[in-house]
């Protein structure tokens, strides 16, 4: 009366019964692999290019060596970060990871806004710059809810000028061509002939765009990756906007200056004070987390509060 011989007929022994246990878990073992990386169909209706679900970090790597065959550059992950610890958990371990397999010599810096003003994306850069430490020699002004999924992608010193790794034929939401976020190499020459990022931008967006016009006015071509055939698949990105609203708010005076070039201000003037400063290990991965307190005059810039 059992089934099973309706499905397999004739006489079953234990060593089909292993290889066909075998086989499914090898298979499931597959699904879940292309699930993850992005390579794999989508499921449960969810459109192409729609954020994914985090999957489950692998088993951490031992930190990294400083290893002189490495090369001899090393580079400061500038990660701006307020409360997404979800995401960070996530991010850090992984990250090291990806480096670590590229040899890239790297240190990254979780630059954690703390004060009472409303995000500032661009100051944090500036300050994680500064207080970057004189042994790194370029930086990667990286989003903490965007994974790079192609090992092909460039992390290496960007000497011929900044390199663009979230390009708009990549990133899976924002595809127009001076778009500069989520990914950007520049070595600490350049940035500071930018004079770094404009530290007038308070909420969300914009402050990338003011900064490919300081590339540009700065005479630097952005470069951007080649060879890449993933697509928009390239990166996994994490953010839910149902969970974590965006601060779009734009008052009526910020509105007539987003899209200004900030001509005085930037590296030269940025106003902060560090909090705290700890190294931390996150499933083996390390990170130093800076406690950020920006200042804001807000005779100058009266939307950087919440008021």
């Amino acid at each position: 009366s059992s089934p099973l011989p309706r499905i397999f007929p004739g006489r079953l022994s234990a060593f089909p019964l292993f290889l066909l246990a075998l086989l499914l878990g090898f298979a499931s073992l597959l699904w879940l692999q292309l699930s993850c990386s992005g390579e794999g169909p989508v499921s449960g209706g969810q459109e192409r290019g729609a954020p994914r679900q985090p999957c489950p970090p692998p088993a951490p790597l031992p930190p990294a060596r400083d290893e002189p065959s490495w090369g001899p550059h090393r580079l400061a992950l500038l990660v701006p970060f307020r409360e997404r610890f979800e995401e960070l958990l996530t991010f850090v371990p992984y990250m090291h990871r990806f480096l670590s397999k590229k040899k890239i010599r790297h240190r990254i810096f979780i630059l954690n806004q703390v004060d009472h003003f409303r995000f500032n994306r661009a100051s944090l850069i500036n300050v994680g710059f500064l207080e970057r430490g004189n042994d790194t020699d370029y930086i990667a002004m990286h989003d903490v809810d965007l994974l790079p999924l192609n090992e092909h992608l460039d992390y290496s010193f960007p000497e011929a000028g900044p390199f663009h790794v979230a390009s708009p034929e990549l990133h899976p939401l924002y595809h127009y061509k001076t778009y500069v976020g989520g990914i950007l190499l520049l070595t600490k020459q350049h940035y500071e002939l930018c004079n770094g990022m404009s530290n007038r931008f308070w909420g969300w967006g914009r402050e990338d765009d003011e900064f490919y016009r300081r590339i540009k006015g700065a005479g630097l071509q952005v470069r951007r990756p080649s060879g890449i055939t993933t697509g928009y698949e390239t990166f996994q990105h994490l953010h839910d906007p149902a969970w974590r609203k965006r601060d779009q708010k734009r008052i009526a005076a910020q509105k007539q200056e987003q899209f200004k070039v900030d001509r005085e201000g930037g590296l030269n003037n940025v106003r902060y004070q560090i909090e705290s400063r700890t190294d931390l290990s996150v499933a083996g991965a390390p990170c130093t987390v800076l406690n950020i307190l920006l200042d804001c005059d807000t005779n100058e810039t009266p939307w950087c509060t919440f008021g």
